[in-house]
Protein backbone atom coordinates (compact mmCIF):
# COMPACT_ATOMS: atom_id res chain seq x y z
CA UNK A 1 0.00 0.00 0.00
CA UNK A 2 1.32 3.55 -0.80
CA UNK A 3 -0.29 6.27 0.80
CA UNK A 4 1.22 10.18 1.27
CA UNK A 5 1.73 11.64 4.21
CA UNK A 6 -0.20 13.94 6.39
CA UNK A 7 2.67 16.53 5.50
CA UNK A 8 2.38 15.94 1.99
CA UNK A 9 6.33 15.74 1.76
CA UNK A 10 6.52 12.14 2.01
CA UNK A 11 5.21 8.59 0.67
CA UNK A 12 4.88 5.68 2.92
CA UNK A 13 4.64 2.36 1.99
CA UNK A 14 3.21 -0.21 3.93
CA UNK A 15 3.54 -3.75 2.70
CA UNK A 16 0.61 -6.22 3.02
CA UNK A 17 1.33 -9.44 5.02
CA UNK A 18 4.42 -8.34 6.55
CA UNK A 19 3.96 -7.17 10.73
CA UNK A 20 8.06 -7.41 11.01
CA UNK A 21 10.96 -7.46 9.53
CA UNK A 22 15.19 -8.23 9.70
CA UNK A 23 16.03 -4.54 9.48
CA UNK A 24 19.37 -5.56 8.52
CA UNK A 25 18.90 -7.92 6.01
CA UNK A 26 16.73 -5.70 4.15
CA UNK A 27 19.07 -2.77 4.48
CA UNK A 28 21.65 -5.14 2.64
CA UNK A 29 18.78 -5.34 -0.05
CA UNK A 30 18.86 -1.35 -0.06
CA UNK A 31 21.97 -0.70 -0.17
CA UNK A 32 22.26 -3.06 -2.97
CA UNK A 33 20.04 -1.42 -4.94
CA UNK A 34 22.09 1.56 -4.57
CA UNK A 35 21.37 3.81 -1.69
CA UNK A 36 23.69 4.81 0.96
CA UNK A 37 23.19 3.79 4.59
CA UNK A 38 23.24 7.13 6.57
CA UNK A 39 21.63 6.53 10.19
CA UNK A 40 21.58 3.14 11.58
CA UNK A 41 19.15 2.93 15.04
CA UNK A 42 17.38 0.09 16.56
CA UNK A 43 13.83 2.30 15.89
CA UNK A 44 15.25 2.81 11.99
CA UNK A 45 17.65 2.99 9.14
CA UNK A 46 17.96 6.36 7.03
CA UNK A 47 19.12 5.62 3.22
CA UNK A 48 20.29 8.64 0.87
CA UNK A 49 20.14 8.13 -2.78
CA UNK A 50 17.57 8.87 -5.74
CA UNK A 51 15.34 9.82 -2.47
CA UNK A 52 15.63 9.70 1.15
CA UNK A 53 13.89 6.85 2.92
CA UNK A 54 13.48 5.40 6.27
CA UNK A 55 12.97 1.73 6.97
CA UNK A 56 11.54 1.04 10.33
CA UNK A 57 11.17 -2.63 11.81
CA UNK A 58 7.43 -3.07 10.64
CA UNK A 59 7.98 -3.04 7.68
CA UNK A 60 7.16 0.22 6.70
CA UNK A 61 9.20 2.41 4.33
CA UNK A 62 9.06 6.42 4.36
CA UNK A 63 9.64 7.87 1.06
CA UNK A 64 10.81 11.43 0.59
CA UNK A 65 10.75 12.32 -2.56
CA UNK A 66 8.65 14.69 -4.94
CA UNK A 67 7.23 12.34 -7.65
CA UNK A 68 4.87 10.12 -7.36
CA UNK A 69 6.35 8.02 -9.85
CA UNK A 70 9.53 8.03 -8.05
CA UNK A 71 7.72 6.69 -4.91
CA UNK A 72 5.91 3.76 -6.78
CA UNK A 73 9.46 2.62 -7.91
CA UNK A 74 10.53 2.52 -4.78
CA UNK A 75 7.15 1.21 -3.19
CA UNK A 76 7.11 -1.89 -5.95
CA UNK A 77 11.18 -2.45 -5.39
CA UNK A 78 10.39 -2.75 -1.31
CA UNK A 79 7.02 -5.02 -1.89
CA UNK A 80 8.45 -7.15 -4.51
CA UNK A 81 12.15 -7.79 -3.59
CA UNK A 82 13.40 -5.92 -0.70
CA UNK A 83 11.08 -7.34 2.69
CA UNK A 84 10.35 -10.85 0.49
Amino acid sequence: MLEMCSSKASWQVVPKGIEAIDLAEVAAKIIAAGWSLRIETKFCYIFEGKAKLTLYPSGKLLVKTETNDMAKEIAKLHATEWVV
